[in-house]
This record gives structure tokens, sequence and C-alpha cells, in this order.
């Protein structure tokens, strides 16, 4: 994962995190979004998305393989 990535992760997770924390987001939307949040905070740390690896999905310069 790009830094980019990462950094847009962490700032929706905060966001969902400030949202249920306020009591903007309740119930089961809450739940779901708090997993979610988890997700791309977890996500973010380990710099590893499961799901682009399935897709093949890469969104780091670093990393990016170039054909001739």
């Amino acid at each position: 994962m790009g830094i980019a990535d990462r950094t847009i992760r962490l700032l929706v997770a905060a966001i969902i995190g400030v949202l249920a924390f306020a009591g903007v987001i309740t119930g089961t939307w809450e739940i779901v979004l708090l997993v979610i949040t988890g997700v791309f905070v977890l996500t973010s740390l380990v710099g590893f998305c499961p799901l682009y690896a399935i897709f093949g999905l890469n969104t780091c310069p670093r990393t990016t393989k170039h054909h001739n």
C-alpha cells in the first residue's frame, strides 16, 4: 500500500471514530463502520491489504513492476 492510500484510510478511520464517539452514528451502522475502521487502521499500520492481493492491486509505487 502506498503512502496516500494509508493516509486516506487513517483519515477515514479517524472521521468514523469521531462520528461514532459523538453519537452521530449509532446502532448497527456504528458497529459495521467501527469494524471497517479497525480494518482500515490495521491495514494502514501493516501496509498490506488482503483484498488488494486477491484482486492484484498495488498502490505502492516502489513495488510497481514495469514491463519492458
